[in-house]
């Protein structure tokens, strides 16, 4: 494996010219490290170094846990994947959606079903991010600034409420749409395991895998081990964003399921060998090996996957709350069919293959997060050299 050091380690290097003040990866294959460095500072005014226990804002590579979270629920048989999503979250009833009449005007009316907790996993529900892109966006952005604006003291159950009361974007199950969804599988596992989220995560993946830097609030004492986040200019100068933060304060109350967490590179780590041994990790199992195959199940249908199109995700199908490739020629991929993950808005990734028992998990901090170049990169090279 000497080779793989010398490659990925020149990879790394040269994201760090051109992009973020440092990054880390960890490789690793049935049990065994086979790559782990670290690169560059977390932060650039103090100097300090990305090291093992550096935290950072996972944002969406929180989904992949959400969304294994849930599945633990439905291996006890508390729900069915095809089950109404209001009979665990009576908000979610009588759902309606918006429409666009011939002349243009906007009007909302009955969906034609109701939306399954599969629909959550899918992203195929109708609920949105906030954005301007259709009525849906622009009135989920007036609930999340009223979010904002209290300091995120809403709950996550609050924010299910608030979300069920907008109109949907389109009728359940007939097409993808990135958005909120697993937020609202956070809440589902609220009311199912009648524990807070947080909580739930905590004693059912955490502890078990003895992930003790994973929460969705900072403690002070860890605070000056949280990797600092970047903006790259036009210019190419890295300008220190401290926006973004309000979530992750400890007075905060709402737990995203979509983006909420924070974690280190070995914790994370854990959690995605854990997912590629088939559900277990140093004798403990979280979860079973073939719900986990279900998961990793391309769930998209001809139909509603025409909107799962970003470029960069070529070759892949979405399964359970994860991209999974099924295409690898369409892809340009040297990875396996069924190998599987997600990634983080300020450019973290993780990807998992259980064929060959291999995890490999990203972090950096930067937007734009430059996910199209180097996500397909790191995967050319891990598997060039397995």
């Amino acid at each position: 494996m000497k080779h793989l050091q010398t490659k990925l380690q020149f990879l790394l290097q040269s994201f760090v010219e051109k992009g973020p003040a440092g990054c880390a990866l960890a490789v690793h294959r049935e049990g065994e490290t086979i790559f782990e460095d670290f690169v560059g500072v977390a932060d650039l005014e103090t100097g300090k170094p990305i090291t093992a226990d550096t935290i950072y804002r996972i944002y969406s590579m929180t989904k992949v846990v959400t969304c294994t979270a849930a599945l633990l629920l439905y291996e006890r048989g508390d729900f069915l994947l095809n089950d109404p999503l209001e009979e665990y979250l009576p908000e979610f009833k009588n759902p309606l959606v918006y429409r666009k009449s011939d002349t243009g005007e906007i009007y909302s009316s009955a969906a034609s079903r109701s939306i399954t907790v599969k629909d959550l996993f899918t992203m195929t529900s109708g609920l949105t991010y906030p954005g301007e892109g259709n009525e849906t966006e622009r009135q989920v952005a007036k609930t999340m600034h009223l979010l904002e604006q209290q300091n995120q003291k809403m709950t996550t159950r609050q924010v299910s409420q608030a979300l069920a009361a907008i109109p949907l974007a389109f009728d359940p199950g007939t097409r993808w749409h990135y958005g909120l969804s697993h937020d609202v599988l956070g809440s589902l596992i609220e009311v199912i395991s009648g524990k807070s989220f947080g909580q739930f995560l905590q004693e059912e993946i955490f502890d078990p895998l003895k992930m003790e830097d994973t929460f969705f609030r900072i403690p002070n004492a860890k605070k000056e081990r949280l990797c600092s986040n970047y903006k790259l200019d036009e210019q190419g100068n890295l300008i220190k964003n401290t926006q973004m933060d309000a979530n992750i304060q400890t007075a905060a109350q709402f737990e995203s399921g979509g983006g909420g967490l924070l974690s280190t590179l070995h914790d994370y780590s854990r959690f995605a060998q854990m997912l590629a041994n088939g559900g277990t990790l140093d004798g403990e199992r979280i979860i079973g090996r073939k719900t986990i195959e279900l998961m990793a199940t391309n769930q998209l249908r001809p139909e509603n996957r025409k909107d799962y199109n970003w470029n960069y995700l070529s070759g892949y199908g979405y399964g359970l709350g994860v991209r999974v490739m099924i295409d690898p020629a369409l892809g340009g991929a040297n990875s396996s069919l069924g190998e599987f993950g997600w990634s983080g808005l300020l450019g973290t990734w993780v990807t998992i293959d259980p064929k060959e028992k291999v995890s490999a998990v990203y972090m950096q901090q930067m937007l734009p997060n430059f996910e199209g170049y180097h996500q397909p990169r790191l995967r050319s090279v891990i598997y060039g050299a397995l």
